[in-house]
């Protein structure tokens, strides 16, 4: 099992910047892509931003420029570093951790943090 704490949300203005974070506890399994998704009010669930282990990454287009994820494999800890916030990034903010156990893939989701930008 793969046990996820995010933090880093808030209330911010637009053009100001936020750092979320999510720590991931893996005792039995191997993590290997860290990332996070994206549900704003009456919205699908969309990718943001995702890494692997071995540190390629993948924006969705509305984040290129913007955000920057990196990560810790020693610590399994996510980043996410998003600059010039808008309104429209306004969601909740969830972590996703995809990792190997017992021979499967199995995807965890953390709680999420909200991100509120005001205009």
């Amino acid at each position: 099992q793969v046990h996820l704490v995010e933090s880093g949300g808030g209330l911010v203005q637009a053009g100001g910047s936020l750092r979320l974070s999510c720590v991931a506890s893996a005792n039995d399994s191997s993590i290997v892509t860290m990332g996070w998704y994206r549900q704003a009010v009456g919205k699908q669930r969309e990718s943001v931003a995702l890494i692997s282990n071995g540190g390629r990454t993948d924006y969705a287009d509305s984040a290129k420029g913007r955000f920057t994820i990196s990560r810790d494999n020693a610590m399994n800890i996510v980043y996410l570093r998003m600059n010039i916030l808008k309104p429209e990034d306004t969601a909740v903010y969830l972590c996703y951790v995809a990792a190997r156990r017992g021979g499967g893939l199995h995807v965890y989701w953390g709680q999420g943090t909200q991100v509120t930008v005001s205009s």
